[in-house]
């Protein structure tokens, strides 16, 4: 009975220590792997990299990680011209199947699922804000995104109908989807300003737009957007990505 007692007190030890120097390991791996991805996305700040599931060691000996968690704070994306970029709020991406060999810079993940916010007054930078004519002595510009429920945006107007500015801005409902890589913006319907209707394409030059978004991290794409109270909130989709080098 005695010798058993011992036994189960080496056992869990033994377990304890295998436990303690897992988790030591796992902590090393993800500070490694946060370094290196800030290194290749030449990222502002080190991300948030949590790898998940239990035994990681045996994770590690077998080249391959079940789950992987990773967070951006702040990401610029590029907007498809390659002078300006666009800032990408709270990326969060799921990462399963990471594959890597020898290093870290080697890492590829089978699938990728995600989201994250762009602020309104960030999608500003793709809208129409310098006063535009849309009429014989009307003009209009986009002074403000925000929230219209309903997963719409409501886009307001400033007009100017024979050089008086209307005293409140003309607000405008529209749906927002992805297309390729192109976030747009369509308006559902169009507003009358100073008591007239418009042409179509006169108005819809202002009221509707798209902003593209262009190399996100590790080639993971647009799938889906929504409006939201601060912002857009888009999911992010991708298979067979590189995370890095």
């Amino acid at each position: 009975m005695r010798a058993l007692r011992i036994l189960l007190i080496v056992v869990v030890v033994l377990g304890g220590l295998f436990v303690v120097a897992d988790r030591l390991a796992v902590d090393y791996v993800e500070s490694e792997a946060a370094d290196e991805l800030r290194t290749t996305e030449n990222l502002a700040s080190t991300p948030d990299v949590s790898i998940n599931g239990f035994p990681f060691l045996t994770q590690l000996a077998g080249g391959e990680l079940d789950d992987v968690e990773v967070g951006i704070r702040d990401y610029e994306a590029a907007t498809g011209d390659g002078t300006e970029t666009i800032r990408i709020d709270d990326l969060r991406a799921d990462l399963e199947g990471v594959e890597f060999s020898g290093d870290l810079a080697s890492a590829t993940a089978a699938r990728a699922t995600g989201t994250a916010t762009i602020a309104y007054d960030e999608l500003m930078k793709a809208t129409k804000s310098e006063a535009t004519q849309i009429a014989p002595g009307i003009t209009a510009k986009v002074v403000g995104l925000s929230d219209g429920g309903d997963g719409k945006i409501k886009v307001s107007l400033a007009a100017t109908v024979l050089g008086i500015e209307l005293p409140e801005p003309v607000d405008v409902l529209s749906s927002v989807r992805v297309e390729d890589d192109d976030v747009e913006v369509v308006a559902d319907g169009l507003p009358e300003i100073g008591g007239r209707q418009l042409a179509e394409s006169r108005i819809r030059a202002i009221t509707d737009f798209q902003q593209r978004i262009d190399e996100l991290p590790g080639g993971i794409r647009l799938d889906k957007v929504e409006a939201a109270k601060d912002g857009v909130e888009i999911t992010v989709r991708g298979s067979d990505l590189r995370l890095a080098g």
